[in-house]
């Protein structure tokens, strides 16, 4: 494609904007739910597996834990179904129709199910042929039809994947989704795979139009069972920090991919430095594990309260890491409402526990400030620290030590206008 060409693609998809943009409302605080893909896949098997197979019998099952076990109450409220749930091909008139045998009930019967459990459903689509499983993809001609399919099932959420399909096809189909969606007049939460599919940078990607289009997006690679690939994409948003951070906010959320917290690849540290450093990125929160066996400790990390209302802190601020010491210690910062802030300190050492010492002055944190201190985890509460004080956390190998904090003395000015006069000044981080 020639450069001409994609200018002129650009230029067309900035004007035509204005029609294209979501406002809808929706997403106003990162996602929480639960998505099938990491934890079941692509396993069509029912008849050897009856229990963990792509069927309506598991979103049943799994609403019922979402309301019954005091997930729906802390916010988890999305059932999602991801690829695998349709049948090999569309109806007599073209619309896309769920597996006969292993959703017998249908989806809109699945989406009654659901929301009578005070609970929302999500569904998967891809804008190709196919989608990565295989089955029939939303190609450009089928996306109004597609759209209005999911809002008279009672879809509440899309995500729509990229198998199959191009860049053109992605730059036009994408925005048509959001437009289409928002035609159906049903409150729909847009998930576009679309930044993971050109790269997650720009300039392939304009993180300005896609907040304008998506509520939230993939940026990088999916997540698989195992602590190397919570590091890898980690590693990816924290060195493309200064072109993620900014585009996130209330309605549009990068989406560093599932919760694995309570599956086989995490430790029991792991799993909360992966729920710690999801939340002060300001990530959706959709886990994908078997609710209905999960362990005691993964439950306790992944309805921790505190960590919840961080993650769904209404000013919407992305965090950011802001140390990357010698020792293998790193320091990530979140600004809250009302001049409070998350601190994760981060360890990726293997050894032993690592005593970490600094002040929030070596921080960046206001001068002359003094702080409540609550650790997120063990709940316990320090007062009176102040800026210039120094202190020392213990930090597990591959762990991770998390604080709440609040100010007691008058600050000056509220976090987030230090934040922005903060980063637009080349903030760096402390070395």
């Amino acid at each position: 494609m020639g450069a001409a060409m994609l200018s002129g693609l650009a230029l067309a998809l900035a004007l035509a904007l204005p029609s294209v943009a979501l406002e809808n409302g929706l997403a106003l605080t990162p996602p929480m739910g639960w998505l099938a893909w990491e934890r079941f896949r692509c396993n069509v098997d029912c008849r050897a597996d009856p229990r963990n197979c792509i069927s309506e019998m598991l979103f049943f099952e799994m609403a019922d834990r979402l309301a019954e076990d005091g997930w729906r109450e802390l916010g988890y409220k999305y059932i999602n179904i991801d690829d695998c749930w349709s049948a090999m091909r569309r109806d007599a008139a073209g619309r896309l129709v769920p597996d006969p045998e292993r959703f017998p009930s249908g989806i809109k019967a699945l989406a009654d199910y659901v929301h009578a459990r005070g609970l929302k459903l999500g569904i998967y689509g891809d804008l190709g042929k196919l989608t990565c499983g295989g089955y029939p993809g939303t190609t450009l001609d089928r996306v109004k039809q597609d759209a209005q399919t999911f809002a008279e099932w009672g879809v509440d959420m899309l995500k729509l994947d990229g198998c199959y399909s191009s860049g053109e096809e992605q730059a036009e189909g994408y925005p048509e989704m959001a437009k289409a969606l928002n035609a159906t007049g049903r409150p729909i939460v847009y998930s576009c795979s679309w930044p993971a599919y050109q790269g997650g940078l720009p300039p392939k990607v304009n993180y300005t139009i896609l907040a304008e289009v998506c509520n939230l997006w993939r940026n990088y690679d999916d997540i698989q069972d195992s602590w190397d690939s919570v590091l890898s994409i980690l590693d990816w948003f924290s060195a493309n920090q200064d072109v993620l951070q900014p585009a996130a906010g209330p309605g549009h959320w990068n989406d560093p991919d599932m919760l694995i917290i309570g599956n086989f690849g995490l430790s029991y540290e792991q799993s909360r430095s992966q729920m710690a450093l999801w939340t002060v990125m300001a990530a959706p929160l959709l886990m994908s594990t078997d609710l209905r066996t999960i362990s005691p400790s993964a439950k306790e990390i992944l309805q921790n309260r505190l960590m919840i209302q961080i993650n769904q802190d209404p000013l919407g601020i992305q965090g950011r890491r802001i140390v990357k010491e010698k020792s293998h210690i790193e320091v990530f910062l979140r600004p809250l409402s009302h001049a409070a802030s998350a601190l994760v300190f981060f360890s990726r050492r293997t050894d032993m526990p690592f005593i970490y010492t600094t002040s929030l002055a070596k921080l960046h944190f206001p001068e002359d400030a003094v702080y409540e201190v609550q650790d997120v985890f063990s709940g316990k509460i320090m007062s009176g620290l102040k800026t210039g004080d120094s202190f020392s956390v213990i930090i597990n190998p591959s762990g991770v030590v998390m604080w709440y904090l609040y100010p007691t003395a008058h600050l000056v000015q509220p976090w987030h206008v230090v934040r922005q006069q903060a980063y637009g000044k080349g903030f760096h981080p402390v070395l």
